[in-house]
């Protein structure tokens, strides 16, 4: 299994409020881990949201023991959740911030999805590229409940409002996923800067495209870019 993550802030904005952290080794009861965050708030405030989500990950992981991946992962989330809110309530300049986030581990053939705002997970097996994680966000809802395509959906002027953060409120529901995997799969964690950008038939045909993680994960940064970069972009791409 192999990785490559990589971050970019995209050609409109000024700060780059994604983070994300990749690793194949074990950390605490985790055998590996991979987290992608989009942090929002004014005055810097979604740079320090997703940040400290990550940090409240690999700190539930730390702590943990074997054999737990969803438990885990949600205290994980539950800890990063009562660290911003509670931030966010003694510094009224920070008031309201919040983050997205998708969190993947593998434990044997396993694979562990956890996810809470519009931040994506997706599987590619052979010919098969599918979405695992569901959007929380008003466009989704919708989409779901049939009131619009995926294709209105794209160009909506309410595209970007979602409805469950990480911090925003005093707790927070993820969204739990697994799912078997087998040899030659790829995983893809990514922030909306990239899939706002570009359509998952663009997405999939550029991670198939025969050569190695790190070209694959850059031509993704670059096309979004090329697009208009109006996000900041973060993708991590998993090979099996």
């Amino acid at each position: 299994m192999e990785f490559f993550a990589q971050s970019d802030t995209g050609r409109v904005r000024k700060l780059n409020e994604d983070f994300c952290f990749a690793s194949l080794k074990p950390i605490g009861g985790l055998n590996n881990l991979f987290v992608v965050c989009d942090g929002m708030g004014g005055h810097n405030a979604g740079e320090y949201a997703s940040s400290i989500a990550v940090a409240q990950m690999l700190s539930a992981a730390r702590k943990s023991t074997p054999g737990r991946p969803f438990e885990i992962l949600g205290e994980g989330i539950r800890e990063a959740n009562e660290a911003i809110y509670q931030r966010a309530m003694r510094e009224p300049d920070k008031a309201g911030m919040g983050t997205t986030l998708v969190a993947a581990t593998i434990y044997g053939s396993t694979l562990y999805v956890v996810n809470v705002g519009d931040s994506r997970l997706y599987v590619q097996n052979n010919t098969d590229f599918w979405q695992v994680t569901r959007d929380h966000s008003y466009v989704a809802e919708m989409v779901r409940k049939g009131l619009l395509d995926k294709r209105e959906a794209r160009f909506h002027r309410d595209r970007n409002k979602i409805t469950r953060a990480v911090g925003v409120l005093a707790s927070v529901r993820p969204d739990y996923f697994d799912l078997e995997l087998s040899s030659g799969m790829q995983v893809l964690l990514c922030t909306d800067g990239l899939t706002g950008m570009l359509y998952d038939e663009e997405i999939f045909d550029i991670i198939c495209h025969p050569s190695d993680t790190q070209h694959k994960v850059n031509a993704l940064i670059h096309q979004a870019n090329e697009r208009g970069g109006r996000d900041n972009i973060t993708a991590i791409l998993i090979e099996v």
